[in-house]
């Protein structure tokens, strides 16, 4: 699946990987105390976004591919599961048991499998409870929680591990009926007589102190917004893994997307959110798009639609995801909004983003962009801090993991947490 030819290139990317593998290998001491906090060094073993479960993976996939050996693997597993793994309301791909149970499965297929058997029941019966009470919250006809369906730690997210680890179980199925179902409007709050979608939330967005919040809002984002739900149904139709109503619900977002489409001279752009004044409005209240990253932004939006187009058989639709995401990576003022390397909002999550892309496009153009985008995160993660955290969405092991994937044009599934593929 190489899509990026100058060996220089990849040479260089496989360098940098080495190194900041090798600065991994070993997981520092720590004091854990008696401290419970959810971000405390207790918790943070159980992230796969900040901690050693997804420093496993790193190690893992290298290990696969003859790099290195297992120690730092299995050290970093050990890390990860010396507390009790969390199956509670904070749980979900990325933290506690679903984490860990994606980490050992992607870093070490076919290993352990009490361990693994374990994890299973656990996602299992967290997967359960979750759709029972979203059913019961859609049969309520209210409005869903912020995390209910997103990514990090909600049904989305649990349905991608779902497809990852058993894509012939029931389970995974219901999952995308839920799905489905969320796309069908619901008739509450103030927002019920302006055809609010079915995701809309009544709460605020973390760390939003904005008023203009406090009626509720539509997230486009891949973590926490519709774009995850979308890439997870594309995914499965892709893979065969299909439900009643499943292409519909696909069209729906699509349609929504389109909808709040913004076009600009650099080309087409979404909001990150919208409030109820703006779905007032049908217009977002910005004149241009922000940081361009995979958790929001034009990358992640364009590959999102990009696999509903290829699952769906929309070249039309296709082209448009595609020349979305190249105006993008050609606006040099959009690019310089990215401030850091990493997955989640940085040059490693654009640099990831468009290699999937590229890989699937109908042409090549996007791919000669992919050599920019390598040597800006190359220039940046260079500059990592000492006290950079060590997990795989927001810290050094997934930028490891972008250059990894660039070096040996082998992703070995770990994109699956980022519904890249």
């Amino acid at each position: 699946m190489t899509v990026l030819r100058d060996a220089g290139l990849r040479e260089a990317a496989a360098v940098m990987a080495d190194e900041l593998a090798a600065a991994l290998t070993v997981p520092p001491p720590v004091d854990y105390g008696d401290d419970y906090r959810p971000d405390s060094p207790r918790w943070r073993d159980q992230s796969l976004s900040k901690g050693a479960a997804g420093v496993a993976v790193l190690h893992g996939l290298r290990a696969q591919c003859g790099l290195s050996g297992e120690e730092a693997m299995h050290a970093w597993l050990a890390r990860a599961t010396r507390d009790n793994l969390s199956a509670g309301p904070g749980a979900g791909l990325w933290f506690g048991a679903p984490a860990v149970a994606f980490a050992i499965s992607t870093a070490a297929p076919g290993r352990y499998p009490g361990a693994m058997a374990s994890l299973d029941a656990a996602v299992a019966d967290l997967t359960e409870n979750r759709l029972k009470t979203a059913l019961a919250r859609m049969d309520a006809e209210r409005r869903p929680a912020l995390y209910e369906f997103d990514l990090v730690r909600g049904l989305t997210g649990l349905g991608a591990y779902l497809l990852h680890r058993d894509p012939g179980g029931d389970l995974v199925r219901r999952v995308l009926s839920y799905l489905v179902r969320l796309t069908h409007p619901v008739r509450a709050g103030d927002a019920a007589g302006l055809s609010a979608p079915g995701w809309w939330t009544a709460e605020i967005p973390a760390k939003e102190d904005d008023p203009a919040f406090a009626a509720g809002q539509a997230d486009f984002g891949a973590a926490h917004g519709i774009a995850g739900p979308l890439s997870l149904m594309s995914i499965a139709m892709r893979d065969g893994v299909t439900v009643d109503g499943h292409r519909e619900a696909i069209e729906i977002i699509c349609r929504w997307l389109g909808s709040w489409r913004q076009h600009a001279p650099a080309g087409m752009w979404w909001p990150e959110r919208i409030t109820l004044a703006e779905l007032r409005d049908g217009r977002p209240h910005r004149d241009g798009p922000a940081r361009p990253s995979w958790c929001y932004g034009t990358p992640a939006l364009a590959r999102a639609q990009q696999l509903a187009a290829l699952s769906i058989g929309d070249t039309t639709w296709q082209q448009a995801a595609e020349d979305a995401l190249l105006r993008c990576l050609d606006d040099p003022i959009q690019l310089a909004r990215i401030t850091d390397p990493a997955l989640c909002h940085g040059w490693a999550g654009v640099l990831a983003t468009a290699w999937h892309v590229a890989a699937d496009a109908a042409a090549p153009t996007l791919a000669h962009r992919l050599p920019g985008l390598l040597g800006a995160l190359l220039d940046h993660a260079r500059e990592i801090p000492p006290e950079a955290l060590p997990g795989l969405v927001e810290g050094s092991a997934g930028i490891a993991l972008t250059l990894h994937t660039i070096a040996t044009g082998q992703a070995g599934g770990w994109q699956t947490c980022l519904l890249l593929d």
